[in-house]
């Protein structure tokens, strides 16, 4: 397989196929899905559980946020409108994103996870103008999502992200594709969660917490793509043995290194006024959380092995959002708590 020749459009149906793709990509499928007879059984525990994840911003009651407000200081005003809006623009990336993959994804069933995860991005956008909505007026809304997407630290943030992004939306190929998958786990288990960490700071001071309990169920759906766009990658790269280079391994080390300067870049503007944050301990919890993501990838840690240096966060981690998961190179489901440190799955 040329890696660098573009991928075809698949078709919606293929009656000389069989039902059960023969790969993720160029594979032969009918296009029908029967979960029954699918190629990675164990991604139907995936797809209930991102079903069952299901939730709509609006069975979330603000009334006490609106009426915490007007007490929060004006840095933590600031600082919140412009996280939420800077969030916001990142998850206007993923829907239409995660929608162009499932054209050139051969496999039926991960096209439906595909189409699960475009479908929480949009409920994600919404619920950040949801809470917007709840506590600023339109007028003042629309400064802050301009200012956003205008602001030149979160541009060059972003930038790592969109030109991925561009790239695969201009050529589809393989190459293209292994690209996309790496920057999206950038956004889903690296970037958020200098914004996750300042809304769960307010929460541990009994502050705005219905926007935090709306957050963590945000952070629960990204924690659950990143992994299943590690799982995607791992088994892109076993069926396809020309991407699977020690170039694009190098790759994977490079963009996940710029991604976690970013960040911190990033932090130290957005959260610099917050006391209680410290910045060099986000830095490193910024690099735990870059080490994880590597781990779910089948790679080495990139920076110095360390637990969580953000212990007061643990109440809003991983694990204590899902207590199980299955891993597509495993035979069977596996408990966060009897996991090892290695393996990337025990801790946030």
């Amino acid at each position: 397989m040329d890696i660098h020749l573009p991928l075809s459009r698949i078709k919606l149906l293929n009656p000389e196929f069989p039902n059960k793709s023969t790969g993720i990509i160029n594979g032969k499928s009918s296009g029908l899905l029967n979960w029954n007879d699918i190629a990675y059984p164990q991604i139907y525990d995936l797809y209930q559980t991102l079903l069952s994840n299901f939730w709509k911003a609006q069975e979330i009651n603000m009334q006490d946020d609106i009426k915490q407000w007007d007490f929060l200081s004006s840095t933590e005003k600031d600082v919140f409108l412009r996280i939420n809006t800077q969030l916001a623009c990142l998850d206007s990336l993923q829907t239409p994103t995660m929608c162009q993959v499932m054209d050139y994804v051969s496999d039926s069933s991960f096209k439906a996870i595909f189409a699960v995860i475009a479908q929480q991005e949009a409920v994600h956008n919404e619920s950040y103008s949801y809470i917007l909505s709840s506590l600023v007026p339109l007028n003042e809304q629309k400064v802050w999502f301009n200012q956003a997407k205008n602001d030149p630290i979160v541009q060059k943030r972003n930038q790592l992200i969109l030109d991925a992004y561009e790239c695969f939306r201009e050529n589809p190929t393989p190459q293209n594709l292994f690209q996309l998958g790496v920057n999206s786990i950038n956004l889903e288990g690296i970037y958020f969660y200098a914004g996750f960490a300042f809304f769960y700071h307010l929460a541990r001071q009994q502050k705005m917490l219905k926007t935090s309990t709306m957050i963590s169920y945000i952070q629960r759906d990204e924690m659950q793509h990143a992994y299943f766009m590690a799982q995607f990658l791992r088994i892109l790269l076993t069926e396809n043995p020309d991407l699977h280079t020690e170039a694009n391994i190098d790759y994977v080390y490079k963009v996940v290194g710029q991604a976690v300067r970013l960040e911190k870049e990033w932090a130290h503007m957005i959260l610099k006024d917050i006391d209680g944050i410290e910045l060099s301990e986000y830095e490193r919890y910024t690099e735990y959380l870059a080490n994880k993501r590597l781990r779910q990838l089948g790679l080495q840690n990139l920076y110095k092995e360390r637990v969580n240096p953000m212990p007061w966060i643990h109440v809003f981690s991983d694990e204590m959002m899902n207590g199980t998961k299955s891993d597509f190179f495993e035979q069977k489901s596996r408990s966060y708590a009897k996991v090892t440190q290695s393996n990337g799955f025990d801790e946030l």
